[in-house]
């Protein structure tokens, strides 16, 4: 099992916005229910610019052990965000975990 299907901090920290060209809906393969509109060319994932944030594909409990319910059809920034990089460590530690090292 790998540290993201045990962390999820990722999901719980930040707004992840992306084009609207990544919708199932013009041609991508997001589901548009689980976003909401930005502008006219970008989207948002639901839950993501809440207080705090959560994204709505995200399942299970943060820290413990999470899955995302879209994972083959994820937006482009979810495919991008590395484990272990800067962002990573800063979600993880707004969460309470420690830095991955190695």
């Amino acid at each position: 099992m790998s540290a993201c299907q045990t962390c999820g901090a990722c999901c719980a920290s930040f707004r992840v916005d992306f084009s609207v060209h990544e919708l199932l809906s013009q041609g991508g393969s997001v589901p548009d229910s689980l976003t909401v509109e930005v502008n006219g060319t970008t989207c948002r994932m639901r839950g993501t610019d809440h207080s705090p944030p959560r994204c709505a594909a995200l399942t299970g409990r943060v820290g413990e052990q999470v899955g995302c319910g879209i994972y083959e059809w994820r937006s482009s920034p979810c495919r991008e965000f590395e484990e272990g990089s800067d962002a990573c460590q800063r979600a993880r530690m707004r969460h309470g975990m420690l830095a991955i090292t190695g």
